[in-house]
């Protein structure tokens, strides 16, 4: 009998052990409400960095360095960043020359464990730092694979490059027409949602690190007629339940551009969002794609913008004022869904136009602290700037095997857009920034 009665209270204590820690791990779920983001019972703004080769960088295989990882989320955490956007991996065939390489699914359910293992480690390293991920998992461009990987598993014909947007648009916008491919990228979800961590032997589904789950990068219907588009919205609300289905604890939201990324459409912008299974409003905004700035000096060429400027640091005033008008108008399309909203995506490149770690910033630091000063008037919930390039040695003007990871994807002039660790004006900016954020808490 007391062996019974202690085998009983022992397991009365490991049964109240488990409550606890499920619920001091429940805690640290991040939810909305009210247009909020909240992290336990505090309120929850962040400046965030898009991080998407993390997963990389974190394994042990040829393009992982764990020491440098390391590294990096340190420096992160000392300036203030508290959540990376990253991309779960890529897919496709490794042999084209803009592709994240390592691949994660070089074909069909077929996966590198290297990569799925580096996502692991890289979850687990932001679990210790009580940092925040949005993980995207599917990508409407070519550099990762996504749309364009799983058309053309599903017979749809070779892939063809973005030098005529046309083409390549009317190819791109099969994808949420078309079930084989969606399919493919439905199985995809459901293998990593529904991952166990084989670094903490949780399943994904309890890691406080997540943040939420994004459907794609900047997720597009690539077609403006009336068919495509509803497809779209339906691909966005299946993809979402589906995510819910698997995973109640996490955030799930689009990776939008905002109206841009829906064919200039505010009411599939709003559509898109309002549905109960996605969470939160996101916006991307890029000035220098979107010939915002003056005529480049460096080594790109760039269309004109209408303000005459002639310089990355003259267009900054030119550049802010189109930024704040088109937050304005996504905010003002969405704002009675009561959801947080979220610059996930901005840009600004070096001074010049230059790539070189040496080149000045002066008028990417008076633009992101423009940014990140827009979220004191309470429309924007977070800004993750795009990208973090940290303690990167950039080799070539394109990537290519086996240079450091920049941010700046392989098809892109590596470090353009990058924040280095030896910016150390806009990291001020950054660090400044943020902890006026925690300030306001």
């Amino acid at each position: 009998m007391r062996r019974l009665a202690y085998f009983l209270t022992t397991l009365a204590l490991l049964t109240i052990y488990a409550c606890v820690n499920d619920k001091q791990s429940s805690s640290n779920f991040v939810t909305t409400h009210d247009g909020k983001f909240y992290r336990g019972e505090a309120e929850y703004k962040f400046i965030g960095a898009n991080f998407w080769y993390g997963a990389v960088l974190a394994s042990e295989g040829q393009g992982g360095n764990r020491e440098r990882l390391a590294k990096e989320l340190d420096l992160m955490q000392e300036v203030g960043i508290t959540n990376v956007r990253v991309l779960v991996g890529g897919e496709g065939p490794d042999t084209v020359a803009s592709h994240v390489v390592p691949v994660l699914q070089p074909e069909p359910g077929m996966y590198n464990d290297t990569i799925l293992q580096g996502l692991d480690y890289l979850i687990a390293e932001l679990e210790k730092r009580e940092m925040t991920a949005v993980l995207f998992l599917n990508n409407s461009w070519e550099w990762s694979g996504g749309y364009g990987a799983y058309l053309e598993w599903a017979g749809c014909g070779p892939v063809p490059d973005w030098s005529d947007w046309d083409v390549a648009q009317a190819y791109h916008c099969q994808f949420v027409k078309n079930d084989k491919a969606k399919k493919m990228a439905e199985q995809h979800v459901r293998v990593i949602v529904s991952r166990i961590n084989t670094v903490t032997g949780k399943p994904y589904a309890e890691s406080p690190a997540i943040m939420a789950w994004e459907l794609a990068n900047e997720p597009r219907a690539f077609a403006r007629d009336s068919v495509t588009k509803a497809c779209f919205a339906g691909w966005v609300e299946a993809q979402a339940k589906l995510i819910k289905s698997l995973d109640s604890n996490h955030l799930v939201t689009t990776g939008s551009e905002g109206i841009v990324g829906c064919e200039e459409d505010p009411e599939l912008f709003h559509q898109v969002h309002a549905f109960p299974e996605i969470d939160y409003v996101c916006i991307h905004i890029w000035p220098y794609n979107w010939h915002w700035l003056g005529p480049a000096s460096g080594p790109l060429e760039v269309g004109l913008a209408q303000n005459g400027e002639s310089s990355v640091v003259d267009s900054v005033a030119y550049a802010a004022r189109k930024t704040r008008a088109y937050m304005d108008v996504c905010w003002d399309v969405v704002k009675d869904l009561n959801k947080p909203m979220v610059l996930e995506e901005f840009g600004y490149p070096r001074d010049g136009y230059r790539i070189d770690l040496e080149s000045s910033t002066q008028g990417r630091d008076i633009y992101y602290e423009y940014v990140f000063s827009l979220m004191d008037e309470g429309k924007l919930q977070g800004c993750c700037f795009w990208a973090w390039g940290g303690y990167a040695q950039p080799k070539h003007v394109r990537w290519q095997r086996w240079d450091d990871y920049v941010g700046d994807p392989a098809q892109e002039e590596q470090g353009l857009n990058a924040v280095f660790a030896t910016d150390t004006t806009t990291l001020n900016i950054i660090k400044m920034m943020a902890s006026d954020l925690l300030g306001d808490k």
